[in-house]
C-alpha cells in the first residue's frame, strides 16, 4: 500500500518510475532500492534449456476435466441453488469434504434448510465441546435426517428434539426408537389440547381477567401453562391459536 502510494505521488509529480527491485522495511513501513534494472524485460522469465516443451493434447484435458470431484465453489453455488441454502451456511458446510458429504446423506430425505441448521448449530455445538471430528459423530448423518423428518411432520416439537438429540449423541440410537421409548410424541389432537386449555384457563381465573383487560402479556403466562400440563408435547402453533380461540 505503501509503495502504490509513493508511485501515484512520484507520477502525479511529473516524474517516472525507476525499474528496479526495492525492499519493504517492516520496522518504519517504507521501502527502499535494492537493486535497478536497465529495461523491464530484465524482469522476465527463461525457458530451461534442459526441458523438453510439455505439449498436451486437448482430448487428454478434457479427460482429465471429466473425472475432477466437485469443487468446494461449485457444491457450495449447488447448496445454494438446489436446497436454497444461504451463502453462509453452504461456505460452512463445504469447507471440509467428509462436512459437505455428512450434510448431504442428512439432507437427503429430510428439509435442507432445517438439517443444515442442526448440523452447523446443534451438532457442531457437541462435537465442539468434546473435541471431536465430525468422523467420529456418535450421531449418524441418517439418523440426525430422521430427526429433522420428526420435526418436519410435528411428530416432535423443537423443543423435544434438542432432549432427543441429547439422547442419540449418548447413546446413538436412532430419534424414533428415543421418541416411542420415551413417549414424547407430539399432541396435535384439538380436543386433546382444548381440554388441557380448559383446565388451565379454569385455575388461571385472574390471568383471564388481566388477559381481557387488555394485558397481551399474560398471554405468553398461559401458553407456558398448558405447555407445562403436556410436558412440553403439545403443538405449540395449535396450543397458540386454540388459546387464542378460547380467550375471544
Amino acid at each position: 500500500e505503501y509503495e502504490a502510494k509513493r508511485q501515484v505521488e512520484i507520477l502525479e509529480d511529473g516524474g517516472e518510475i525507476d525499474q528496479e527491485t526495492r525492499l519493504f522495511d517492516a520496522s518504519n513501513g517504507t521501502t527502499r532500492s535494492m537493486r535497478s534494472k536497465e529495461e523491464a524485460h530484465d524482469y522476465r522469465y527463461f525457458p530451461d534449456p534442459d526441458l523438453l516443451p510439455l505439449i498436451l493434447e486437448q482430448s487428454f484435458v478434457d479427460e482429465l476435466a471429466k473425472t475432477l470431484p466437485e469443487l468446494p465453489d461449485e457444491k457450495k453455488d449447488r447448496f445454494v441453488k438446489d436446497f436454497g441454502l444461504s451463502q453462509y451456511d453452504a461456505s460452512v458446510l463445504v469447507a471440509e469434504q467428509e462436512v459437505a458429504a455428512y450434510f448431504e446423506k442428512a439432507a437427503e430425505k429430510s428439509d435442507p434448510k432445517l438439517a443444515a441448521n442442526w448440523v452447523t448449530q446443534e451438532l457442531f455445538g457437541a462435537l465442539n465441546k468434546d473435541s471431536k471430528t465430525i468422523k467420529e459423530s456418535p450421531v449418524s448423518p441418517e439418523h440426525l435426517g430422521e430427526l429433522v423428518s420428526l420435526i418436519k411432520d410435528n411428530t416432535i416439537s423443537g423443543k423435544i428434539a434438542k432432549d432427543v438429540f441429547a439422547d442419540m449423541y449418548v447413546t446413538g440410537k436412532a430419534p424414533s426408537a428415543i421418541v416411542e421409548e420415551k413417549g414424547l410424541k407430539q399432541i396435535t389432537d384439538e380436543s386433546a389440547i382444548e381440554s388441557e386449555i380448559d383446565a388451565v384457563l379454569s385455575s388461571c381465573a385472574e390471568q383471564v381477567e388481566q388477559y381481557k383487560a387488555g394485558n397481551d402479556k399474560v398471554f405468553g403466562f398461559l401458553v407456558g401453562q398448558v405447555m407445562k400440563a403436556t410436558k412440553g408435547k403439545a403443538n405449540p402453533g395449535l396450543v397458540n391459536q386454540l388459546l387464542k380461540k378460547k380467550l375471544g
